[in-house]
C-alpha cells in the first residue's frame, strides 16, 4: 500500500476502476502517511479526516457497483488554503483571516467532489498568495523536496510539498504570477496555469482578480489533464498518440534568458536539445513586447492587490509578514488612471505577442531563473529576499501578462523546470504537446484517458 503514495492519480484511478485498489484503504493510507510525516503541520493547515473517509467510502461503493463518476473517482487530493471549504478554516496563509470559516465549498471543490475526488484537507501557502518563494513565518513554510534548507516555492507551497512527499495524489492551487508553476518546478512536478477566466474563481480568496487562475500541481501531464477536467466538471484532454514530430516551438530569448543561474541555464539548454532530437522544430525568437510589459507589473499587480486588501491590511498591519506588507503597500503609489492606462497598454502588447507566436505550438522558456533560495538567509537578508522573490516570478509572469495558459515540466535536473506557454483557452492543445515533451524528457507515461 505504501507504493500507492507515489503513484500517479491516473494510475490510482485505474486501479480503483479495475478493483485492484480499495478507495477506503487508499484514503486511510494517505491519512496515515500525513499523520506520520514529520513536516505534516508545515504542509497541511487542516486535515479533513471525516470528510475524506466519507467520500472514500462513497467512492468505494460506486466502484463496486460499476457506477464510478470519472477517472479520478476515489483519488485523494488536497486544496490550497484559499479555496473555501464548508466548515473548515480558509485563511489564505494570513493572520488577517484567522478564524474565517466559510459555509460553502468553492465551485471548483464542488465540481471535484461531484466527480468523486476525495478531499484530504487544506495546504499552507504564501501569505495572501503574494510571493513566489513559499516563505511564510506567519503560518508555516513547507519543505522543498530537493533541499531541506530551502523554500519550496509559492504561493501554492504546501500543495507542491504534499504531492512531492507523497501526502496527496494531486494538489489544487492558484496562479496569479507563477504560484502553481514555481513550486511545481522547484519540487519536480508538473504545474498547469490555466487561462484567466477559464476555471471558476468563485469561493477562492482573491489577490488580483484579472490575473487569478486555478490549476493543478501533479505528478505528470496526464494527471494535470484529469485534474483540470475534474475541477471544471468537464472532459479531460485526449493525450493519446501525442508526438513532437512536426511540432513547432519558439524559444523566447527576451528577458527570460537574462541572469539565469548556472543550474537552470544548463538544464534548459539540455531540455531544448532533447526536444529537438525528438523531432521538434525550435526557433529562437525575440519579443520586445515582453520587455515592455514587465514594467507594468507593479501597477497592475500591486495596484489591484492593495485596492482589494487595503482596508483589512491597514486595520491590522502588525499581523502581516513585513516584506508582504511592504509589497502590498507599494500599490499606494498608483492612481486609478495609472491602472487603466497600464491595462490599455498591456492589451496592445498582448495583441503583438499573439501575432508573433501564432504559428507555434508553444513558447519555451526556463520555468524559473534560479534555484530554491535558502530559507534562513531570506529571513535575515532583506535585499536577498527582494532580489530572489522578483527573479523567481519573472519568467512565469510572462504567461500571466500575456494572458496565456502555461505548463511547467521537470527536466530531470532537480528543481529545474521547462515552461511551455500556449494560447489562451487552448489548454487541451497545450497539454497534448506537453505530454509529448514530457515523454521526450524521460517523464510521464502512456496516457490511457
Amino acid at each position: 500500500m505504501q507504493d500507492w503514495l507515489m503513484m500517479s492519480a491516473g494510475d490510482l484511478g485505474r486501479g480503483i476502476g479495475r478493483g485492484e485498489i480499495d478507495a477506503e484503504a487508499l484514503c486511510d493510507t494517505y491519512l496515515a502517511a500525513i499523520a506520520a510525516h514529520p513536516a505534516r503541520d508545515r504542509i497541511y493547515s487542516a486535515v479533513t479526516e471525516d470528510r475524506a473517509r466519507a467520500e472514500a467510502a462513497a467512492a468505494g461503493a460506486r466502484a463496486k457497483a460499476g457506477q464510478r463518476r470519472g477517472s479520478l473517482d476515489g483519488v485523494p487530493v488536497c486544496w490550497k488554503d484559499l479555496f473555501d471549504s464548508a466548515g473548515v478554516a480558509t485563511e489564505a496563509g494570513s493572520a488577517l483571516l484567522k478564524g474565517r470559516v466559510p459555509g460553502r465549498d468553492a465551485e471548483v471543490l464542488r465540481n471535484a467532489t461531484a466527480g468523486g475526488l476525495v478531499c484530504l484537507g487544506k495546504t499552507h501557502m504564501s501569505e495572501l498568495a503574494f510571493s513566489g518563494l513559499g516563505l511564510n513565518p506567519i503560518t508555516a513554510t513547507p519543505p522543498c523536496v530537493n533541499d531541506a534548507e530551502a523554500v519550496p516555492g509559492g504561493s501554492s507551497s504546501g500543495a507542491a510539498a504534499s504531492v512531492a512527499f507523497g501526502l496527496a495524489a494531486c494538489g489544487i492551487g492558484s496562479d496569479t504570477g507563477g504560484s502553481v508553476r514555481i513550486p511545481s518546478a522547484w519540487n519536480d512536478l508538473v504545474g498547469l496555469k490555466t487561462t484567466a477566466g477559464r476555471v471558476s474563481c468563485e469561493g477562492v480568496v482573491p489577490l488580483c482578480a484579472r490575473f487569478d487562475t486555478v490549476g493543478p500541481l501533479a505528478r505528470n501531464v496526464e494527471d494535470a489533464a484529469l485534474a483540470l477536467a475534474a475541477i471544471e466538471g468537464g472532459r479531460p484532454a485526449d493525450l493519446r498518440g501525442a508526438s513532437l514530430k512536426g511540432a513547432r516551438f519558439a524559444a523566447l530569448q527576451t528577458v527570460v534568458m537574462d541572469d539565469l543561474r548556472e543550474g537552470p541555464e544548463a538544464a534548459h539548454a539540455a531540455a531544448i536539445a532533447t526536444l529537438r532530437e525528438a523531432g521538434a522544430v525550435i526557433d529562437e525568437i525575440a519579443a520586445p513586447e515582453v520587455a515592455e510589459a514587465m514594467p507594468l507589473s507593479p501597477v497592475l499587480y500591486t495596484g489591484e492587490a492593495y485596492g482589494l486588501w487595503r482596508d483589512q491590511i491597514e486595520a491590522a498591519p502588525e499581523k502581516m509578514f513585513a516584506p508582504i506588507l511592504e509589497r502590498f503597500r507599494g500599490g499606494k503609489a498608483f492612481s486609478a488612471a495609472d491602472y487603466v492606462a497600464a491595462w490599455r497598454k498591456l492589451d496592445s502588447l498582448r495583441a503583438a505577442w499573439h501575432a508573433r507566436v501564432a504559428g507555434y505550438d508553444a513558447v519555451l522558456m526556463p520555468a524559473a531563473p534560479n534555484l530554491p533560495p535558502d530559507q534562513a538567509r531570506l529571513m535575515r537578508d532583506d535585499a536577498y529576499y527582494v532580489t530572489e522573490n522578483l527573479l523567481t516570478l519573472r519568467n512565469t509572469r510572462v504567461g500571466n501578462l500575456m494572458g496565456l495558459c502555461a505548463v511547467t515540466l521537470p527536466t530531470g535536473v532537480p528543481s529545474c523546470g521547462i515552461m511551455l506557454c500556449g494560447k489562451p483557452n487552448q489548454e487541451e492543445r497545450l497539454l497534448r504537446v506537453a505530454a509529448a515533451a514530457e515523454a521526450a524528457l524521460g517523464g510521464g507515461m502512456a496516457a490511457e484517458n
